[in-house]
């Protein structure tokens, strides 16, 4: 192992024990370089005054050389802030504005400890990283049935943990806490456990209510207080989109500190908060009443970006940061939030009207974020996701045997009704269709 990943781990340990305790060999071996070329490029940076012959860019006329059918698109931004390296943990001032963003959303983490958010390729990437750092073969991932399937990859594939699930809902349709404490206690004699919070759920688009995101907290303290060391991991993808009476935070905020065998991450970024996909920025952030912690956990975040990606593309950080910093930014992102809103709203009334019935669909919670899931009954999800596409040309996910996510955010609220008459029409296409065959 590399002294300095040594080093590392030790300031982990005299932290706290049980966050070592969490790190796959991968996350225990990872360190970011003290004395390297970026290193070296960061010290000439600041003192070689005469000539910098340190990082590999080419440079002209006193900054980053470029082209100008590339630079009189966007001329309005400076070419020193679009064309060389951002550094690996992302532009400094982006990682301020966020945080201080952070702040002012999640008032629940007024007076906690947590690190400074470190900018990633968006969401997943972030997601990749919690699983170099903390999945190991047979470390358990937990999550609800209902659930983005890119965690499978992410976990199982990729770092071959071993996934837990149970039901996201109760009978009573609330948020099935037991079930999360359940699987959390499970997991005792291994004594780790990686659970994933997504709310907005991909694909329900729903958000548990206040009392059930303290029971959320409760479960994986209960677990912590059992003996299971926990990286809980806030999958903050659609954060924001909440439309009616849920969470109105991230539950980062509630788990932050709350026990030295939790470490609360946050994945989270302006991807899908606003409205950016293809920028690619996201952000990681990890709390701990320890600062040494914090500090070990960024040198091996920086560690594993460095020895993947490198650095995030720098023109996108300059864009979010510019954005973020407008004064007409917030009116802007509440225009679209309306809109959001609306079509969340139009899909809740059209399913509440009594046009369709409940014979050949429910549907299950929805509150916020992208989507929402109809409980097929009577039809395969499959079976009518080829029939729609084909014959209505409508595309929906199909999940499972009776599950069939429609993402309302990608349509327009005239359009719904028509969308769901669609849908209710393939459906008694494959009844009569059925019927006749038999």
């Amino acid at each position: 192992m590399n002294p300095q990943a040594g080093q590392l781990n030790e300031s982990i340990k005299a932290g706290n024990e049980h966050v070592y305790d969490m790190l796959s060999t991968l996350g225990r071996e990872i360190y970011f370089p003290k004395v390297g070329i970026l290193s070296q490029s960061a010290e000439a940076t600041a003192h070689a005054k005469k000539y910098n012959a340190t990082i590999g860019i080419a440079t002209e006329n006193g900054g980053p050389m470029h082209l100008n059918v590339i630079q009189e698109k966007l001329s309005a931004f400076a070419p020193k802030d679009l064309y060389g390296y951002a550094p690996p943990a992302g532009k400094p001032e982006l990682r301020t504005v966020w945080r201080e963003k952070m702040l002012r959303e999640n008032p629940s983490l007024e007076g906690k400890s947590f690190g400074n958010p470190i900018v990633t390729n968006a969401l997943t990437h972030g997601l990749s990283i919690v699983a170099d750092l903390f999945a190991e073969s047979g470390d358990a991932v937990i999550y609800p049935d209902k659930n983005w399937e890119n965690y499978e990859l992410t976990f199982s594939v990729r770092r071959h943990a071993e996934l837990v699930t149970y039901p996201l809902f109760t009978e009573h349709m609330t948020f099935n806490s037991d079930g999360l404490l359940q699987a959390l206690l499970s997991q005792k004699d291994k004594g780790k456990a990686i659970v994933l919070l997504n709310f907005p759920n991909n694909p329900t688009g729903y958000t548990p209510g206040i009392k059930e995101g303290d029971a959320i907290v409760a479960a994986i303290l209960r677990a912590a207080e059992e003996g299971v060391n926990v990286v809980a991991v806030c999958d903050d993808a659609y954060f924001g989109l909440f439309f009616e009476d849920s969470l109105k935070e991230s539950l980062f905020g509630k788990l932050a500190n709350v026990h030295p065998r939790v470490l609360a991450v946050k994945i989270d970024g302006a991807t899908k908060e606003e409205y950016v996909w293809g920028f690619r920025v996201g952000f990681i952030t990890y709390a701990s009443e320890s600062k040494d912690v914090l500090a070990a956990l960024e040198q091996k975040t920086l560690g594993i970006i460095r020895a993947t990606i490198s650095s995030g593309p720098h023109p996108s950080q300059t864009f979010v940061l510019d954005a973020l910093k407008a004064p007409e930014f917030v009116e802007q992102k509440e225009e679209k939030f309306r809109v959001m809103k609306g079509r969340a709203n139009k899909v809740k009334s059209l399913l509440d009207s009594g046009k369709y019935g409940d014979e050949v669909w429910t549907y299950y919670p929805f509150n916020s974020g992208y989507f929402m899931c109809l409980k097929l009954h009577t039809v395969n999800a499959e079976e009518l996701r080829q029939h729609l596409i084909h014959n209505y040309g409508l595309g929906t996910i199909a999940l499972g045997d009776t599950d069939l996510r429609i993402a309302f955010s990608c349509i327009a609220e005239e359009n719904l009704e028509d969308l769901f008459d669609l849908v209710y029409a393939g459906i008694r296409d494959l009844e009569k269709a059925r019927k006749h065959n038999v």
